[in-house]
């Protein structure tokens, strides 16, 4: 899975930025406003547009001329989003003539030399595109006319979106495509994540024998991931050291929110992510956000309570009985005592983590895979829903580099959650999968249509 390109969409206050935001996205998220203290839970979003995965990027309203402490603090979080992302969004109001931070804010566009796409929202009907056609006063060579509210004009908006990305764009050009970065078959890429201050870059060092990473007490310390190569046991790993991420904004928010993005970007160039948690503070509910972002990009994910070489056994006991209830969504990662300070746990860590990235590019066989679920189905069919009883013909691996797998049946839209969570646990178990979330993807089948080989039917009546 390659990492998502970046679109960042930016404009002044009250244009209808997080309405297109949410439009795009395809949720209502709650989209926070940047003042002190707020939680930027939502500032991006995973999104999906013609085909590519894309991390989208809300921003703040902002006037970059103005002398207002919080605007400055606002244009500075604007700033470097638009420096990170890969696109631009500039969201204009189509329903009033230009201003003076409009133009200000297409200069600073200009500079960015990035490619920008312009807006012009709150055109829900024709009525209204006279009002949006001033707008091309700016200077601005193409304008998409769009209704965030209404969704009109959004899918053209997707397109140019597509059309802007790297990738798409030289292959619309005819130029050759840049050989994708996919993650080393035999050296599995670790990546170390975590809220500031909770030991990740002293693991690194630790791991790596040398000062490679900034260490301080002082959290925020790490702005950039630092890699790093090495050997255990004669086996190589590839090691990320990333900047911590906090749940709420304080001071560098600019600086913050692009430490968040290239962490997002290591998660997903990772094969394996170590969630570093301090065990003398405890895990907190950032911690488990981390967590299901991890699982969210479907990477394999081990915990490590750090800084164990302060707390005595009974307290580690503690911590770790603390832990596995604030993570209780994801019971079944790894958890590992660690001390960066004394090399406490370093080796079970690397050896969880070698195995992990086996997890994480292991392919099941078909006959092997629905000779186990037929004995599934046998003691514990679909349940009725809604009236009707599902009937699942077969199932196959589709992916490894996460392993995803496939459930053909007749009705997937009657699987309950429930028994879906069954599935996935009972794939897990049976084979051993212990660090990599399992998915499974319900779809419709006709009886008649060909099973793969190695699979039969399901002969439940």
């Amino acid at each position: 899975m390659t990492p998502t390109q970046i679109v960042a969409v930016v404009g002044r206050p009250n244009v209808g930025k997080s309405t297109l935001f949410n439009r795009l996205v395809g949720k209502k998220l709650a989209i926070v406003d940047d003042q002190p203290g707020v939680t930027r839970d939502r500032h991006y979003a995973p999104a999906h547009i013609h085909g590519h995965n894309v991390t989208l990027v809300d921003t703040g309203g902002f006037d970059p001329t103005s002398e207002d402490p919080m605007q400055q603090g606002i244009a500075r979080h604007v700033d470097a989003a638009v420096a990170e992302a890969d696109v631009i969004v500039c969201v204009l109001d189509g329903s009033m003539s230009p201003t003076g931070p409009d133009r200000d804010a297409i200069k600073l566009l200009r500079r960015a030399k990035k490619p920008v796409i312009y807006v012009a929202n709150k055109v829900d009907t024709a009525r209204h595109m006279p009002g949006a056609n001033e707008l091309y006063e700016l200077g601005i060579p193409e304008i998409i006319a769009v209704s965030a509210l209404h969704g009109r004009g959004t899918a053209d908006l997707a397109l140019a979106i597509a059309k802007q990305l790297p990738k798409l764009a030289k292959r619309a050009r005819g130029e050759p495509e840049e050989a994708e970065d996919e993650p080393d078959e035999v050296t599995p890429r670790i990546a170390f994540i975590g809220r500031p201050n909770a030991g990740k870059s002293s693991m690194f060092n630790r791991l790596t024998g040398s000062e490679r990473a900034l260490v301080d007490d002082r959290p925020g310390t790490t702005r950039d991931p630092v890699d790093a190569r090495i050997e255990s046991e004669g086996r190589a790993f590839l090691l990320v050291d990333t900047a911590g991420i906090r749940r709420k904004a304080r001071v560098e928010r600019g600086v913050e929110l692009v430490a968040t993005l290239q962490a997002i970007r290591s998660i997903e160039r990772a094969q394996v992510v170590i969630l570093m948690c301090d065990a003398t503070t405890g895990v907190h509910e950032q911690d488990a956000r981390l967590l299901g972002m991890c699982l969210e990009k479907r990477r394999a994910v081990i915990v490590g309570l750090n800084k164990s070489d302060l707390q005595k056994k009974g307290a580690q006991e503690q911590a770790e009985e603390k832990a596995r209830e604030e993570l209780r969504f994801a019971g079944w990662v790894p958890m590992v005592h660690l001390s960066a300070k004394t090399g406490r746990g370093v080796k079970e860590l690397l050896d969880l983590a070698a195995r992990a990235s086996k997890e994480f590019k292991r392919r099941i066989p078909t006959g092997e895979l629905n000779r186990f679920f037929e004995r599934v189905l046998d003691k514990h069919p679909p349940p009725t829903s809604r009236g009707r009883a599902p009937r699942i013909f077969y199932i196959t691996q589709a992916e490894a580099h996460p392993p995803l797998f496939i459930a053909m049946c007749n009705a997937p839209e009657y699987i309950t959650e429930a028994y879906k969570r069954f599935v996935a646990n009972q794939i897990r178990k049976e084979f051993d999968f212990r660090a990599v979330p399992i998915s499974v993807e319900y779809r419709a089948r006709k009886r008649n249509e060909n099973a793969p080989p190695g699979a039969k039917h399901s002969s439940r009546k």
